[in-house]
């Protein structure tokens, strides 16, 4: 049985004033699968993750989800089922733990049904049950990038959108958040699209990845595929020419 195409961006172009930070962007995205946005600094893979989310304007092309066009905005993009966990974590420094988990709940109109999900949540991420009173800022940099992915569970997305989740923790934590998002990958069949510099680790449980370059998807196939080709040297090092 063919899995469902949860999200298809079809040649969309976002302009940051006279810069195309995504110039004709084409990305497909299936049920239950991971796909990684790899390349550069610059090069147009953040912007995908807000364009989808709907924290930028798209100038030209479409966005499908599952087969419907749509002009995605962040509030509606919740209701969805997609949630942004954006970079560098941004928790709510001065709220507890749970409340962090209530607010990324907020949708959750029924108080029952949201404490329900949070004890869910709680039980994926024993660390944060063991901290449900503390204030968030008491927390470590592993500990408050794992309460950011808690937080965007809260919604039981469809489709999760994941910004350098690794960025400044040490390799074992690393190895922790890696092992979450796989876990909640193949638990619930959760679709994420990943944007992370830690590239070898990434590509060890990615199912397909995007190649990035000043704005455009250079070069697209399975993690595997990717990890034998040196496309992705190429475009790191500036010496890759696109094909005419």
């Amino acid at each position: 049985m063919s899995k469902k195409t949860v999200l298809n961006l079809h040649k969309v172009c976002v302009r940051y004033g006279d810069v195309k930070a995504l110039d004709e962007v084409s990305i497909t995205l299936n049920e239950g699968e991971i796909v990684a946005l790899m390349g550069p600094n610059g090069a147009g893979k953040s912007t995908v993750l807000k364009t989808v989310f709907g924290l930028t304007s798209i100038h030209e092309g479409d966005v499908l989800w599952y087969g419907q066009k749509i002009i995605p905005v962040a509030h509606q993009t919740v209701h969805r089922g997609v949630a942004y966990v954006p970079q560098g974590r941004r928790v709510f420094t001065h709220l507890t733990v749970e409340e962090n988990l209530e607010a990324g709940g907020a949708i959750i109109k029924d108080k029952k049904a949201r404490k329900s999900a949070i004890n869910e949540v709680m039980r994926m991420f024993p660390v944060l049950q063991q901290k449900r009173k503390a204030p968030s800022g008491t927390l470590s940099g592993g500990q408050q990038q794992m309460l950011a992915l808690a937080r965007g569970l809260m919604i039981n997305p469809k489709l999760l959108l994941l910004d350098e989740p690794s960025l400044g923790l040490a390799p074992k934590v690393v190895k922790e958040i890696f092992a979450k998002i796989k876990e909640i990958n193949s638990t619930h069949n959760t679709a994420v699209i990943i944007v992370e510099h830690n590239i070898t680790s990434l590509l060890e449980f990615a199912h397909r990845g995007y190649i990035f370059d000043k704005g455009k998807v250079v070069a697209t196939d399975t993690a595997k595929n990717l990890c034998k080709n040196d496309t992705l040297e190429k475009v790191f090092l500036g010496t890759f020419n696109a094909q005419k």
